[in-house]
């Protein structure tokens, strides 16, 4: 693979700890480890984060995982959606109240997917 043909990227891949070189022209060997490698990496992620997930579902039964608290108080969310649905710009909403205009839309969505007998 040559660079003017175009197919050959120029790419190299260096494994300095274990002392290993991957550049494109190895033997059928050398591509095998290195696709073996990347299938055992792949692997070892997935398992960290299903343990990952293991874990806040069992701190969650024990009442130590609650999230992150919410950026407003109940009051301030009343506001914010009493103020939005007056039709203040969405970015004012955003710097009164000192969050993102994101979670703005947040808040309102979270109003919108509240039952009606839940809002009263």
């Amino acid at each position: 693979m040559d660079k003017q043909s175009g197919s050959g990227k120029g790419v190299r891949i260096e494994l300095v700890k274990e002392g290993l070189v991957f550049t494109g022209e190895d033997s059928p060997m050398a591509t095998v480890l290195l696709s073996v490698m990347g299938a055992f990496a792949e692997f070892e992620r997935a398992l960290i984060l299903e343990r990952q997930r293991e874990g806040i579902a069992a701190a969650r039964q024990r009442g130590a995982y609650t999230g992150r608290r919410p950026a407003l108080t109940p009051e301030q969310a009343r506001e914010l959606r009493e103020r939005a649905a007056a039709g203040e710009p969405k970015s004012a909403l955003a710097r009164k109240f000192g969050i993102s205009r994101e979670t703005v839309y947040s808040y309102l969505r979270a109003q919108s997917a509240t039952p009606v007998s839940a809002r009263a």
